[in-house]
């Protein structure tokens, strides 16, 4: 028996405060500490899907609010999302890592970390039902994808049981990846399908529409230029 928009939404809610309760990865010995984080709505029709809250988020208790935040909400702009209509926001494990044991960036979950948390991640999306999933760094890729390099996925769209899945690099400033001008024509690719993803959706919501007019104040620290039709495709 399906269940109502109704019923979805308060399983939706519920599955969040189960969320935020978890304490596995403490029980495990694996963190010292558990603050899952999660946000969104059971109508979002795109999920971004990440790698681990960062230590700003401890702050906030919002996923992707630090300088992170402020990068993808600029790719999101220039792909014609706007701030009040932002993605679904998970990631494959829901609590801060803590630091890198080599000073750069957050230190990677674990395989047993990750599995840990899995359950909480399949959960979400049987609920939710995205139309689009957007795959954020490595992990995220390895998970949903496949492991291959970033200049092999990002760039490229794939489509699964009605779900199309768009990977990108991720927009932390740790990550140098995007230095090379060649990732930066990846990336417009990605943010390319990411903007005819939701044109689709667009044209088939019944609601306000999630899209707005592109931003000059959300300019990215390099010019993208989005294809005007899906000649970019790979």
């Amino acid at each position: 028996m399906s269940l109502t928009s109704i019923d979805r939404a308060r399983a939706f809610d519920r599955l969040h405060a189960r969320i935020r309760a978890c304490t596995k990865c403490v029980a495990a010995g694996y963190l010292e500490h558990a603050r899952p984080i999660v946000a969104g709505s059971i109508r979002d029709r795109i999920a971004i899907v990440g790698q681990a809250p960062g230590a700003v988020e401890l702050t906030t208790g919002q996923p992707f609010s630090g300088r992170s935040g402020a990068e993808l909400r600029r790719w999101l702009a220039e792909a014609g999302i706007d701030e009040d209509h932002l993605p679904y926001r998970t990631a494959i494990t829901k609590c801060f890592p803590g630091k890198s044991p080599t000073g750069s960036g957050d230190r990677r979950p674990s395989p047993a970390e990750i599995a840990l948390c899995r359950p909480w991640l399949d959960e979400e999306l049987a609920l939710l039902r995205p139309r689009v999933v957007l795959l954020l760094g490595g992990l995220a890729i390895d998970h949903f994808w496949g492991k291959v390099p970033l200049e092999s996925a990002v760039g490229r769209a794939r489509s699964k049981n009605g779900v199309t899945f768009i990977p990108l690099p991720h927009p932390s400033g740790a990550s140098r990846w995007l230095n090379d001008p060649e990732h930066r024509v990846l990336l417009r690719k990605g943010l390319a399908h990411v903007r005819r993803a939701a044109r689709a959706i667009d044209r088939q919501a019944s609601g306000p529409t999630m899209r707005a007019p592109r931003r000059t104040g959300a300019a990215l620290p390099f010019k993208v230029a989005l294809p005007k039709s899906a000649d970019g495709r790979r």
